[in-house]
């Protein structure tokens, strides 16, 4: 019997993307405060990071600087927004790399949320007036 440390299957995977984008979803100051944002980025540098791919690289370059900078204290609303905003860019170009459709399908709600989450970021009094209209 083997004890190797057995890579992450899709369902880890679609479980953290699922997580994350839920987190996106909510208010992210408060994750922020409650570190379930530190350790939902940290779950999605290492899935990329395993991943091995380096088209991959630049999300993981923004995902520490994201999750650096949250956990720095004060929140510069301008450049979250930015690495957001980029995140949920080149998310949706990855889930091309996705082998599995599932797992793809997660991978652009992700990139989606990602870019709302930026935009929310960059306009917050818009968030809540938006639907109003």
């Amino acid at each position: 019997m083997s004890f190797h440390k057995q890579p992450k299957d899709d369902t880890q995977h679609q479980n953290h993307l699922d997580g994350t984008t839920k987190i996106l979803s909510g208010s992210l100051q408060d994750e922020a405060e409650r570190a379930g944002l530190d350790n939902a980025l940290q779950r999605w540098i290492e899935d990329v990071k395993d991943a091995n791919n380096p088209e991959l690289h630049q999300i993981v370059v923004d995902l520490q600087a994201l999750k650096a900078h949250f956990g720095g204290g004060s929140i510069d609303h301008k450049l979250v927004s930015q690495l957001l905003s980029r995140l949920g860019e080149n998310t949706t170009k990855a889930a091309i790399f996705a082998d599995n459709p599932n797992t793809a399908e997660r991978v652009t709600k992700l990139g989606e949320a990602l870019t709302a989450a930026g935009k929310q970021v960059q306009n917050p009094q818009n968030s809540t007036t938006e639907d109003a209209s």
